[in-house]
C-alpha cells in the first residue's frame, strides 16, 4: 500500500476534511485486505503454498475515476480497450451507471457488466497469465458512455513485484506445461507496454517460442 507520506499529498491535493481522509484510509486498508486474501486463495487454488508468495509488499495503487459524462458523449469511449497490466484489480463499479464492457474469452463479442449494488468486480492482469503460467486468463475490457450523467468508480491495483522479475513458479512448469512467458517485473512490463503502444497485447511479446527465444 502507500506511504503515509504519499497518502497526505493525496489528500492535500484533494483537499479533504479529516473525516473523509480517515474514511478513505479505512477503505483502502479493508479492500487491500480483500486483494491479498484473493491473491492468496489464487496461489492454494493452483496448488501453491500461499505463504510463499509475498503479496503484501508487491506495490499496490488506489485509484478514483470521475466521468463527467454529458449527452453529447452516449455512445462513446471512456476508456479504450486494453487489459490491466499489474497481477490483480479490484473494482468497486458505479452501483447506479453502467458502462463497463468485458471481451468474452470465446466469442470475442463485447459482454456488458451491469452494476450490481454491494458487488466488487475481480478483474486478473497480465502479470497474473505470466505467473500462472497461463492457467489465468486476462481480461480485455473497455468503457462506454451509456448515459449522459456523471460516473465513479474505485479500483485496486495490485501491480507485481517491484525489483524482482515475475515468473511461473517451478510447480507450473513441467514437460506437459512448458514456461510459456519470459520473466519481467512490472515497471519493465509497463514500459514495454507503452513503448510497443500495445494496451492489449504486450504479453505476447514475451511468449517464448519453441526454439527458446
Amino acid at each position: 500500500m502507500a506511504s503515509s507520506h504519499s497518502l497526505n499529498a493525496f489528500f492535500d491535493q484533494l483537499g479533504v476534511s479529516p473525516h473523509q481522509r480517515d474514511t478513505i484510509v479505512k477503505y483502502s486498508e479493508a479492500i487491500h485486505g480483500v486483494a491479498m486474501e484473493i491473491a492468496q486463495k489464487l496461489a492454494e487454488g493452483l496448488g501453491l503454498n500461499a505463504e510463499d508468495y509475498l503479496f503484501k509488499e508487491w506495490p499496490c495503487q488506489l485509484r478514483m475515476n470521475k466521468y463527467n459524462y454529458t449527452p453529447d458523449y452516449v455512445g462513446s469511449t471512456g476508456v479504450i480497450l486494453h487489459t490491466d497490466p499489474g497481477f490483480l484489480t479490484i473494482l468497486q463499479d458505479d452501483e447506479a451507471v453502467g458502462g463497463l464492457e468485458a471481451v468474452h474469452k470465446d466469442t470475442s463479442e463485447f459482454v456488458a457488466i451491469d452494476p450490481m449494488p454491494g458487488s466488487l468486480i475481480v478483474n486478473l492482469g497480465d502479470l497474473a497469465t505470466i505467473w500462472s503460467n497461463g492457467r489465468l486468463w486476462t481480461v480485455k475490457h473497455r468503457v462506454q458512455c451509456y448515459e449522459g450523467t456523471i460516473r465513479v468508480s474505485i479500483a485496486c491495483f495490485v501491480f507485481g513485484p517491484k525489483d524482482v522479475a515475475l515468473e511461473a513458479p517451478p510447480e507450473l512448469v513441467d514437460s506437459d506445461h512448458p514456461r510459456l512467458y519470459k520473466s519481467m517485473n512490472f515497471e519493465d512490463y509497463r514500459m514495454l507496454r507503452i513503448s510497443t503502444k500495445s494496451p492489449t497485447g504486450a504479453i505476447q511479446h514475451l511468449r517464448i517460442t519453441a526454439s527458446g527465444k
